[in-house]
């Protein structure tokens, strides 16, 4: 389930017996990227939530044994959804209407089941439909500033105090006899103005954290942190070190802080070239089962010219093959300790489990590009590499182009390659020595050479004969395929994180898992040409 943190809301909880305990406001932007729980970049379009049917439960902190109410109304603006829900007179209820009155609570968050999305060459999920399970109230967003409430407006129906009218005066008498029993009395302290004037404060050594600010900061900021710095380290010194003329740094190590930068440096592009290429279908049939069949054509029907008259006319039996496509589970796990969750600055938690669903998607891409070599039918043209004559690169190129032509009636609109191959078509050069797919912007040479463009920042922008080159190091070193897209079919179902706790040895296990399943629907449309 994917729990994306989003818009604002206000509350009316009106007077009377019976008071109004709702809330509205947005629950999801659309067309707005956001970052979700299990580290997920998703965009929700217009029309993925529905408006109708079974109506969301309204839990805290998407905890479903914490339930608080349920939505009960929906309406679907170009901005994004909109809802309103009614908050249940329970205790954990008012709790939620309290902590929303005073702003320590003041965003919700939807729990969907994604049914139709695809990938975007970032990576980033665009959610077209989604099966909407709960809404929860949260209190941090994932839009900052844009997502605060705007308005409170709240009141709970309180009793009246009770005023006691015409009570009886007390009798001078009475009056007096108390004042004389009380003149032993300890006399009370009368409240005084609060004193501003304070000692100096002392203040004890800065943080890693705390250090690393005021330095970014500057000026008087940091001239203060580094001087309640040196106070600390004088405070602590023993007469001994007192006496010192001279105090180094390697005097004193323990009293330097030592910065910790955040975050951690990035040494993977968790990217799926392929995937984004020919596209993310949701799993059929919701996914429930191991298998799904995907049907293709073996034989077609026939049309043919009849002669003479009244004689048979071209009758051929059509045949539909049944292919089993199976799925595959792709899952990795990490253990980490209470200790590393709770002192890790930064949080190692958050760190470990972006990087786990990192690796669940460059996987998932090596499924896809091991497929499509696979399932590849040979060409027979082979390029034999001449980095200063392209008639083999154009001679190979065509005829892998030709036989898809040939044999299914469609032209090729991608080219899939190796890492090296990129760089040999990248490197490619007339007898003149300008390069044959020249780079966008480079003055004049379009005008010479104009069979594509490239560029070394463009890995998969290059469009050598109209194609879409896709580089992938998933591929072997020399792939080279040619391919009309449509033909390779990539299913996935990402269910995401689970995690279990060992309280023996305070340890958490997490898990990120999915199931992707590739097919390509026509070989003949799958061309793999050598390389010499």
């Amino acid at each position: 389930m994917i729990k994306l943190i989003a818009g604002e809301f206000t509350l009316d909880a009106a007077k009377g017996d019976a008071p109004r305990r709702t809330i509205s406001g947005v629950a999801v932007p659309y067309n707005v990227p956001a970052v979700v729980s299990d580290g997920t970049a998703v965009i929700f379009r217009p029309g993925s939530l529905p408006v109708e049917g079974k109506a969301p439960r309204l839990f805290m902190y998407h905890q479903a044994d914490m339930p608080v109410g349920v939505v009960t109304e929906r309406a679907e603006t170009e901005q994004g959804m909109l809802f309103s829900a009614k908050i249940s007179a329970t205790s954990l209820g008012n709790d939620a209407l309290v902590m929303a009155m005073d702003g320590t609570i003041d965003q919700v968050s939807v729990g969907v089941n994604p049914t139709k999305f695809s990938y975007d060459e970032e990576g980033t999920m665009v959610i077209e439909a989604a099966d909407w399970m709960e809404l929860s109230l949260v209190p941090i967003g994932a839009f900052g500033d844009a997502a605060n409430i705007t308005k409170v407006a709240a009141s709970i129906h309180q009793e009246p105090e009770e005023v006691v009218l015409n009570e009886e005066a007390t009798p001078v008498e009475e009056k007096q006899e108390m004042s004389e029993v009380n003149e032993n009395a300890v006399e009370a302290t009368i409240p005084t103005a609060p004193v501003f004037a304070q000692a100096k404060r002392k203040f004890d050594l800065p943080t890693a954290g705390e250090y690393l600010a005021a330095m970014h900061i500057g000026g008087e900021t940091f001239r203060n942190v580094a001087a309640a710095a040196r106070e600390f380290a004088i405070s602590k010194q023993t007469a001994l070190q007192a006496a010192a003329g001279d105090v180094l740094t390697t005097d004193t190590p323990g009293l330097l802080p030592v910065p910790v930068l955040g975050p951690v440096f990035e040494d993977l592009n968790y990217i799926r070239p392929v995937v984004a290429a020919v596209g993310a279908r949701a799993m059929p049939d919701g996914g429930n089962q191991k298998t799904f069949i995907r049907p293709t054509w073996t034989t077609h029907t026939s049309v043919g010219a009849q002669s003479p008259e009244l004689s048979g006319v071209s009758a051929t039996t059509p045949i539909i093959a049944s292919n089993v496509c199976t799925k595959t589970t792709l899952a990795g796990q990490v253990t980490l300790s209470v200790q590393d969750v709770d002192f890790t600055s930064p949080a190692a938690m958050e760190i470990i489990l972006r990087d786990l669903a990192g690796q669940y998607m460059l996987q998932s891409d090596n499924v896809a590009a091991d497929a499509i070599v696979a399932g590849a039918q040979a060409s027979g043209a082979t390029w034999t590499v001449n980095q200063t004559d392209p008639s083999s690169l154009i001679t190979a190129l065509y005829g892998a182009a030709v036989n898809i032509l040939t044999d299914t009636n469609f032209l090729p609109d991608h080219i899939f390659v190796s890492p090296n191959v990129w760089e040999l078509l990248g490197r490619q050069l007339d007898v003149d020595k300008r390069p044959v797919f020249p780079y966008t912007g480079a003055a004049g040479l379009m005008g010479v050479n104009g069979m594509g463009t490239g560029g070394v920042t463009q890995a998969n922008v290059f469009n050598p004969f109209g194609l879409n080159l896709v580089a992938d190091r998933n591929f072997a070193s020399n792939t080279m395929v040619v391919a009309r897209g449509t033909a390779i079919e990539f299913y996935e179902q990402v269910r995401g994180l689970m995690s279990v706790e060992a309280p023996s040895t305070l340890g958490r296990t997490f898990s990120y898992y999915g199931y992707v399943s590739t097919f390509i629907a026509d070989a003949d449309q799958v061309q793999s040409i050598a390389l010499a």
